[in-house]
């Protein structure tokens, strides 16, 4: 199993002040404070992660949790930056993900604005969420096959 990349502080920092709060091999922990507000950042190998089970997951999947009071149209302020740092600390990931509450609309459109696409709905077992996932340009875009999401 692969470790969580780590993420240089100052290619997610743009205009943001970031502080690395946690990090181990499987997850890390970033505090992002910046002009739109503050955010917290968990960086997860969707492999050990929540998503383990919800979708075909590569080993090098990387979701990022954004835990902020941030309105919906400030998240690419700090999305485009994190997922750039990603590709940057790992550049063999695939997917960059990103989960919303499923039905969630703002939240899509604004993560669709900084260049990542709606893959795919999945319940986990307390939430229904909608992913949205980033790949760099050498990954041809195929819907995922939901034929084989494991466990059903």
């Amino acid at each position: 199993m692969l470790t969580v990349p780590a993420l240089p502080a100052l290619d997610v920092a743009g205009p943001w002040q970031t502080t690395v709060e946690s990090w181990t091999r499987f997850t890390g922990s970033l505090r992002l404070r910046g002009p739109s507000g503050e955010a917290v950042v968990a960086v997860e190998r969707c492999a050990a992660g929540r998503l383990r089970d919800a979708y075909p997951v590569g080993a090098r999947d990387v979701e990022l949790l954004i835990d902020t009071g941030l309105r919906a149209e400030n998240l690419p302020e700090i999305l485009r930056p994190l997922v750039r740092a990603v590709r940057e600390a790992d550049p063999g990931c695939r997917r960059v993900v990103y989960a919303v509450t499923e039905g969630d609309r703002a939240a899509v459109e604004a993560a669709e604005a900084t260049g990542f696409r709606y893959a795919v709905d999945v319940d986990l077992q307390d939430e229904q969420l909608s992913l949205l996932v980033a790949e760099p340009d050498w990954v041809t875009v195929t819907d995922m096959d939901l034929d084989h999401v494991p466990g059903t």
